[in-house]
């Protein structure tokens, strides 16, 4: 009986020293690995990349043997500033916003031939953005690159996508975010757009002289042909009617000596005029 009851604090300390070597080994070997959403895993043996890719989900490995690094597929954002010069031999900054991504089934290509994320942004995304801005304004002038900035964009957009698909990335969207020129360019653009104000502005005033003088010159030729055709039809029986109209009924005053008189005398029973 005793010996029973001595053999069994050795089984569990035997278990338990089991437990701890197993955790032991999961917690520092690592048989397993988990690739999140939105990653893949490339699998490497004894630092050999494999050309397995591992989905998401949970994974098992060889401890020690396998490693596996894991890198996002997901759009990634990078901003770039390139400087380049137009057609006209114009200074430009060009800030360049590219949106792009891993295409998954490159993931243990890329990783290969670049490395992970970062070295991918500063081997192959900037100095590619750098000489497609630069090949892109090359071809237009600076007041070009102005008024077609959309045109420009899309040639930019689709040579990145063709200088970068190669190497397994996919480039989702570029956007120009800002373009400047030199100080002396902006202010030449600014004193040509002023010309241009001013220009339109004495073109306004003088349409408006013009439209001025020319009403001017219908009024007088109206009022002319208005009295060339009053003194046309202008005879002495008008005369005489537009006189009866407008006479009020009362004849004019002569002062004699009674008084003022009427001019003209009429005897309302002979209906004759009298001469006074």
């Amino acid at each position: 009986m005793s010996n029973r009851n001595s053999a069994f604090p050795t089984q569990l300390l035997f278990y338990g020293v089991g437990a701890l070597f197993l955790l032991v080994v999961f917690g520092f070997l690592k048989p397993f690995v988990i690739v999140n959403a939105g990653e893949r895993g490339v699998l490497m043996r004894f630092g050999e990349v494999k050309d397995t890719i591992l989905n998401e989900g949970l994974h098992p490995i060889i401890p020690v043997v396998n490693t596996v690094r894991k890198l996002s597929v997901r759009v990634q954002k990078n901003d770039v500033n390139a400087e380049a010069s137009s057609k006209d031999l114009q200074d430009i900054t060009m800030d360049v916003a590219v949106n792009w991504h891993i295409e998954p089934e490159s993931v243990n290509d890329i990783f290969q031939q670049v490395g992970d994320e970062a070295q991918i942004v500063f081997r192959i995304i900037d100095p590619a953005v750098s000489e497609v801005v630069k090949a892109a304004t090359a071809k237009k002038t600076a007041e070009e690159i102005i008024t077609k900035r959309t045109e420009l964009k899309e040639e930019i957009d689709i040579q990145l996508k063709n200088r970068l698909s190669p190497y397994g990335i996919g480039v989702d969207a570029v956007s120009l975010v800002n373009i400047s020129f030199s100080a002396e360019f902006a202010k030449a653009i600014e004193a040509k757009q002023i010309a241009e104000q001013e220009a339109k502005r004495a073109q306004f005033e003088a349409l408006k002289a013009k439209q001025t003088a020319q009403a001017n010159i219908n009024l007088a030729e109206g009022q002319a042909k208005a009295q060339q055709l009053q003194r046309t039809t202008l005879t002495a029986e008008l005369l005489q009617k537009q006189a009866i109209e407008k006479w009020d009924g009362k004849f004019p005053l002569v002062l004699g000596g009674d008084g003022a008189l009427p001019f003209i005398n009429i005897d309302a029973e002979s209906g004759r005029s009298l001469k006074k």
